[in-house]
């Protein structure tokens, strides 16, 4: 699309003379005075406006703030024949973004426009960024309407505009990071940096000189200056996961941080002031090391202003199938694959299941399903046997959903009887390994009792004969 260009001087042959310079690059309209531009920008948007300074009525410092007050705002240029510091520093702070003495060079103005150009759509790049940032980290963005989680939001709008040092605490893969961020993003520092460390990623020594940076010949193998993560997120957001984790040398640094506001770099010794907010998270009773010696106590008070404590999902089981709908339909439209709905008998087992890897958890099973399961509905025959309160002797319970063994692996695996499937048969009454047999048969063949009688290698007769014996197993249907 040819990028438009609208001329504003009260002098003809100025202003013509411009347009047919610029006619074969941009698209360019011009105006005799600001009247004029008015009206040209109720009719159509700009790319870049070249205004003259002083007119006949409105100067052109008002077509600069007329300019800049539309919703897509232009890039603007100045150009005067009586170009002065004042001038031009006035111009500026209008919003213009260079000035032009005339007789205007077409050169210069060419690389000014060119200029503007980028800088408008870079602009544009960082306002569209700040955008899915507000949507993706705003309270809109956490899924779930438990009364629990309810709680915690309200509790993080109240906080978000304070400089308040927060402690965030939860199991892990409840979302710490996703509320550290919704924080910052609710905070008056939402433009500026968020900066996130996770501690326990990091030995003592890298994330000291990580958090703080070092000074060249710090120690071996420093060899120039490094800025850490503390400057960097200087008038922003700093976000220290697994704060726990954390040495006792980073402690009493970190304590000195929150009592002076201010940083010394590893192996220097002047403070650096710092306009930090701090945001730590746990996922461990800090107050327990604190009575074990392993955590200062007057560190923990300095973090505990606010504490911010996040349910396990096992809580808040009515958001589980929020959570499935969310997470099903961003890997499908992540992998371009068919939407995926969880039919409710498997909804029913889901929502039994303690997850105890909390979100994280249920977002790798989301995944997993998306990309491997066949058709469109997920039902309760296509979980695994641990959804279903089934572990299988040498099958790791609780792990992430979905991981394991190789899909190629169980599809190969040994039959519903074998004893690698299902332990040595003294391990369970001999009734209670046929009737945990029969039910797998009939889920694997979704309720098909010949299907399920071949799988047993038994009749269809004695089958039905079992399930006399056992009339649960009746409700399995197809």
């Amino acid at each position: 699309m040819v990028p438009s260009v609208l001329i504003v001087d009260d002098e003809k042959h100025t202003r013509e003379g411009l347009q047919q310079a610029l006619a074969e690059n941009y698209d360019v309209s011009v105006a005799a005075n600001a009247e004029e531009a008015f009206n040209l920008m109720a009719e159509q948007d700009y790319d870049v406006i070249l205004t003259d300074l002083r007119m006949p009525g409105k100067s052109g410092l008002k077509v600069i703030d007329k300019a800049l007050a539309q919703p897509h705002r232009p890039a603007v240029l100045m150009m005067t024949a009586y170009g002065s510091i004042d001038t031009a520093v006035d111009a500026m702070k209008r919003g213009a973004v260079d000035f032009l003495t005339k007789p205007v060079s077409i050169e210069r103005l060419e690389v000014l426009i060119q200029r503007a150009l980028k800088t408008k759509t870079l602009e544009v790049e960082v306002q569209q960024l700040h955008e899915r940032l507000d949507e993706k980290f705003s309270f809109e963005g956490i899924v779930g309407h438990s009364p629990r989680l309810q709680e915690v939001i309200e509790r993080v709008k109240l906080v978000a505009p304070s400089k308040a040092t927060i402690l965030i605490e939860g199991e892990s893969g409840t979302g710490k990071e996703l509320i550290a961020q919704a924080i910052h993003q609710a905070s008056p520092r939402a433009r500026a940096p968020f900066i996130a460390v996770h501690c326990a990623a990091l030995s003592e020594s890298l994330l000291e000189s990580e958090i703080f940076g070092h000074e060249r010949g710090a120690f071996t193998g420093a060899h120039e200056r490094r800025v850490g993560r503390f400057e960097a997120a200087d008038t922003g957001t700093l976000f220290l996961d697994e704060i726990g984790e954390i040495s006792a040398s980073t402690q009493v640094k970190l304590l000195r941080f929150l009592e002076t506001k201010a940083i010394e770099r590893v192996g220097g010794s002047k403070p650096i002031e710092l306009d930090v907010r701090l945001v730590a998270a746990t996922n461990r009773n800090l107050e327990q090391l604190v009575r074990e010696g392993k955590f200062r106590e007057d560190l923990f008070f300095r973090l505990n202003v606010i504490r911010i404590t996040l349910p396990p999902l096992r809580t808040r089981t009515e958001d589980i199938p929020l959570l499935l709908a969310h997470y099903l339909g961003y890997f499908a439209k992540e992998n371009a694959l068919p939407p995926l709905t969880v039919e409710p008998g498997a909804l029913r087992y889901l929502q039994s299941y303690p997850w105890p890897g909390n979100i994280r958890e249920l977002r790798n099973f989301a995944e997993n399903a998306v990309v491997l399961h066949r058709g469109e509905k997920l039902t309760e025959y296509d979980l695994e046997p641990k959804f279903r309160g089934e572990t299988p002797a040498g099958t790791l319970s609780g792990g992430p959903a979905g991981q394991g063994a190789d899909p190629a692996q169980r599809s190969a695996s040994p039959g519903l009887g074998s004893d690698q499937a299902y332990g040595k048969a003294g391990s369970l009454s001999v009734a209670d390994n046929e009737k945990r047999l029969l039910r797998e048969a009939l889920i694997k063949a979704r309720g098909n009792r010949t299907k399920a009688a071949q799988l047993m290698g038994v009749s269809r007769r004695t089958l039905h004969r079992k399930l006399a014996d056992w009339p649960e197993l009746d409700v399995i249907d197809r």
